[in-house]
C-alpha cells in the first residue's frame, strides 16, 4: 500500500513540475489534456507507465510523425500497444494538437520571412574586375582562337607545298612541249605522244589538286559556286576534249588547266597562312583594343575611336564571304552558262568537237590563271604586316567601313607612350622657395592634363610637395598654360611662349625641350624634358598622315607637343594633323561610344602602330582586292567575246594551246602587280 502511494506521488510530482497546470489531476480524460501537457513540455524524460493514457499517446505519435515535439517528449521504448476500440474523437484530438501547436510556438514562422531578406541582399560576384575580365577573355581565347590555330597546324601545309611545286614543274614541261608545237619542232610521228603525254600531264595536275576539287563540290552541294567549282568543271570539259584530242591528232590545251590548278592551290596555301596568322595573333593576346566607326565626330566627319574589344567580334566575322568573293562566284556561274551557250552554237554550226573544244578553251580564257589569288593574295601580304604589330581585321565589313573619309584621334601617349618622357634636371631662379615653384608648376600642368602629368606627379612627390586648385585656368595654344595659384598669376610653358608673355629670361638659359615656369611675372624654374622618339609611334604617325582622306586629329594636353615640335621630331606633314582647341579636345574625349557598334579591328598592343596598319591597311587591301576583280573580269569578259566570235566563224587556228597559255599569261602579269598594292601600308 505504501508503495502505490510512493509510486501515485512521484507521477504527480513529475507532473506538477513539467505540466502547464500544475493544480489540474494528472488524470487523462476523454478530451485528451494529458497528452497537450506532455507534448507541449520539451524537456519530459523517459517514464515508464501502464495507464490507458499511455496506451493513447504512441498512436498520436504515429499519426504524427512529423511534429519534432512528438518524438522528443514521448519515448515509451520498447512498449506494445494494444489494439484500442475505434473512437470517433482521435481525429479530432490530431487536428487540435496540430493547430494548437504553432499558436504557441510561433517563432518558426517568423524566423523564415528573416532568413528570404538576408538571401536578398548577398553582394552579387563583381564579374568586370580587370582579373576576372582576363580569365574569360583568356577562356574565349583557348576555345576560339586557340582551338582553331592547332586544328590548322594538325592540318599541315607540307603536303600542299610539295603538291604546288610538283604543279609547277608539270606547267613547266606542259609550256615546254606546247612551245616546241608552236615552233613546229615536233615531228608528225610523234604527235601521239605529245598528245597523250600532254593529257598525262593535265590528270597528274588534277590528281595533286584533287582535294581541292573535292573541296569544290562540297561548297556546290552547300549552295556556293565558286572559282574552284568553275575549275572542276572546266577539268571535266577538257577530259572529253582529250578524247577528241587522240582521235584527231590535236593537242589540248592542258598547259593552260595545270596553270590555274597551280594558281589554285597557291590561292588555298596563302589561305591558310593568313588564317594561322591571324589565330596566332589573337591567342597570344592579354587584351584586346577594337576600333568602331562613329559617325560625325568632327565637323560633319565620321570618326575611328578605340574601345575594349572581344573575340567574337572576330571570329564572328572572319569566315564570312568577303563581297569581292561573292562578285567572284557570280561572275563564275554566269561565265559557266556563257561558255554553255558559245559551245551549244559552236557545235549546232560546226559539229560536235568543234562545239566540246569552244567548250573547253572557253572555260579556261573566261577565268585568267591570276583571278585565284586576287583576292587572297592581298590579304596575305597585309597580313604579314598586321601579324608583326599585333592586329587583326574583323571580316571584309570591317575593310570596308574603315575606309572613306575620317578623322582619327591621337593622345599624348599614343606619341610618347609612358616612360617615353622625362625629366633630365630642373634650375630654380629668383627668391621663391623651390618646393613651392614645383607645386605651383605641377597644379598647373594637373590642370592641363597630358603626358607631364605623371612627370611632375613624381617630382612633387619627391619633394613632399601637394598641389593647389587652379583659377582661372587657359590653355593659349601657343605652347603655353597659366593660372592663378594662391593668388599668384603662374605661366608655364616654352621659352616663346614666356618671352611672348612679357616674362625676362636671363642669358644662358636656353634649353632644348624644357618647361619653363614663372610666377608673378618672374622666371622661377627651368625643368629640362626629354622626349624619346618610339619607332612604333613615329611609324604610325607617319603612315597616318600619308593618306588624304584620312586626317589625324590630336587630342592632347601636353602643351608642348606643338605643330613645330611633332614636325621636327616626326619629320611629317604636320598640315595634315588637326589641331582642335582646348574644350573641344575635352569634348571629343568625352564622346560616348555606343556598345552596339561593331568593331572592325583588333589590336593586342597598345601601340600607334598598330591602329595606324589596320586602318591603313584596310585602305590599302580594299584598293588592291577592287582593282584586281576589275581587271580580271574584264579579261574574263574579253576572252568570251573573242570565244564567241571563233566560235561563230569556226576558226580553229587560233584555239591552240599556245595562244590559251599565253592569254593566260598575259592578264597575269597585271593581275599579280595589282595584288602587290597591299604592301602600302
Amino acid at each position: 500500500m505504501d508503495m502505490d502511494n510512493n509510486q501515485d506521488f512521484d507521477l504527480e510530482d513529475i507532473l506538477k513540475e513539467f505540466g502547464d497546470h500544475p493544480e489540474e489531476e494528472p488524470v487523462s480524460d476523454s478530451t485528451g489534456a494529458m497528452p497537450e501537457l506532455r507534448l507541449d513540455d520539451p524537456e519530459t524524460d523517459e517514464e515508464p507507465a501502464a495507464s490507458a493514457e499511455t496506451e493513447e499517446e504512441p498512436e498520436l505519435s504515429a499519426e504524427e510523425p512529423v511534429e519534432q515535439p512528438l518524438s522528443n517528449t514521448l519515448d515509451f521504448g520498447p512498449v506494445q500497444v494494444p489494439e484500442a476500440p475505434e473512437v470517433t474523437d482521435e481525429p479530432t484530438i490530431v487536428l487540435d494538437l496540430s493547430e494548437e501547436l504553432p499558436k504557441e510556438d510561433p517563432k518558426p514562422a517568423v524566423a523564415e520571412p528573416a532568413f528570404e531578406v538576408e538571401e536578398e541582399f548577398i553582394p552579387a560576384p563583381i564579374v568586370f574586375t580587370p582579373r576576372s575580365r582576363l580569365k574569360e577573355l583568356k577562356k574565349q581565347l583557348v576555345a576560339g582562337p586557340e582551338r582553331r590555330y592547332y586544328e590548322l597546324s594538325e592540318m599541315g601545309i607540307g603536303k600542299l607545298q610539295a603538291a604546288l611545286l610538283v604543279n609547277v614543274l608539270v606547267v613547266l614541261i606542259c609550256a615546254g612541249v606546247t612551245a616546241m608545237f608552236a615552233l613546229n619542232l615536233v615531228p608528225e610521228n610523234r604527235m601521239k605522244l605529245v598528245v597523250f603525254s600532254q593529257v598525262l600531264a593535265m590528270l597528274i595536275s588534277a590528281l595533286l589538286g584533287s582535294n581541292l576539287m573535292l573541296d569544290s563540290l562540297g561548297d556546290l552541294l552547300k549552295g556556293r559556286f565558286t572559282v574552284n567549282t568553275l575549275l572542276t568543271l572546266t577539268f571535266a570539259a577538257c577530259l572529253i576534249d582529250s578524247v577528241f584530242c587522240l582521235k584527231e591528232l590535236r593537242v589540248p590545251c592542258c598547259a593552260a588547266f595545270s596553270l590555274e590548278m597551280t594558281m589554285a592551290m597557291w590561292a588555298r596555301l596563302q589561305k591558310h597562312n593568313t588564317e594561322m596568322a591571324q589565330m596566332d595573333t589573337m591567342r597570344k593576346a592579354v587584351r584586346l583594343h577594337g576600333i568602331v566607326r562613329v559617325e560625325n565626330y568632327y565637323e560633319g566627319k565620321d570618326g575611328l575611336l578605340r574601345k575594349e574589344g572581344e573575340v567574337s567580334d572576330f571570329m564572328d566575322t572572319y569566315n564570312k564571304m568577303p563581297a569581292p568573293e561573292v562578285v567572284q562566284s557570280v561572275y563564275a556561274v554566269l561565265s559557266l552558262l556563257v561558255c554553255i551557250g558559245i559551245s551549244v552554237f559552236a557545235g549546232m554550226l560546226h559539229g560536235l568537237s568543234m562545239g566540246v573544244q569552244i567548250l573547253s578553251t572557253s572555260l579556261l580564257v573566261a577565268v585568267p590563271a591570276s583571278f585565284f589569288v586576287s583576292i587572297s593574295r592581298p590579304m596575305a601580304i597585309l597580313e604579314t604586316r598586321l601579324h608583326m604589330v599585333g592586329t587583326v581585321l574583323c571580316g571584309w565589313e570591317g575593310v570596308k567601313d574603315l575606309c572613306g573619309k575620317a578623322v582619327f584621334p591621337i593622345s599624348d601617349l599614343d606619341l610618347f607612350p609612358q616612360g617615353s618622357t622625362k625629366l633630365n634636371g630642373v634650375k630654380f631662379y629668383g627668391q621663391r622657395n623651390p618646393d613651392e615653384v614645383v607645386s605651383y608648376t605641377a597644379s598647373v600642368i594637373h590642370a592641363a592634363g597630358g603626358g607631364l602629368v605623371p612627370v611632375f606627379d613624381q617630382l612633387l612627390k619627391s619633394r613632399s610637395g601637394q598641389l593647389y586648385s587652379v583659377h582661372g585656368f587657359r590653355n593659349y595654344g601657343d605652347g603655353g598654360i597659366g593660372g592663378e595659384v594662391e593668388g599668384l598669376p603662374v605661366l608655364v610653358g616654352t621659352m616663346g611662349f614666356l618671352q611672348d608673355m612679357g616674362v625676362e629670361i636671363p642669358e644662358g638659359t636656353m634649353v632644348n625641350q624644357a618647361v619653363y615656369a614663372a610666377v608673378d611675372g618672374e622666371l622661377c624654374a627651368v625643368y629640362a624634358m626629354s622626349y624619346a622618339k618610339m619607332r612604333s609611334a613615329a611609324a604610325g604617325l607617319v603612315t597616318l598622315c600619308g593618306y588624304r582622306k584620312l586626317k589625324p586629329l590630336k587630342l592632347s594636353g601636353d602643351f608642348m607637343l606643338t605643330e613645330s615640335f611633332l614636325r621636327a621630331k616626326f619629320n611629317v606633314k604636320t598640315s595634315r594633323i588637326v589641331f582642335p582647341d582646348r574644350d573641344t579636345c575635352q569634348k571629343l574625349q568625352q564622346h560616348p561610344i555606343d556598345p552596339d557598334e561593331p568593331v572592325l579591328a583588333l589590336t593586342t598592343r597598345e601601340e600607334l602602330v598598330s591602329v595606324a596598319y589596320a586602318i591603313t591597311g584596310a585602305r590599302a587591301l580594299r584598293q588592291a582586292t577592287k582593282l584586281g576583280v576589275i581587271i580580271h573580269l574584264i579579261g574574263g569578259t574579253l576572252g568570251l567575246i573573242i570565244m564567241l566570235v571563233l566560235g561563230y566563224l569556226g576558226s580553229t587556228q587560233l584555239l591552240t594551246p599556245a595562244n590559251i597559255l599565253l592569254y593566260q599569261l598575259i592578264w597575269a602579269v597585271p593581275g599579280l602587280l595589282v595584288t602587290e598594292w597591299a604592301r602600302i601600308v
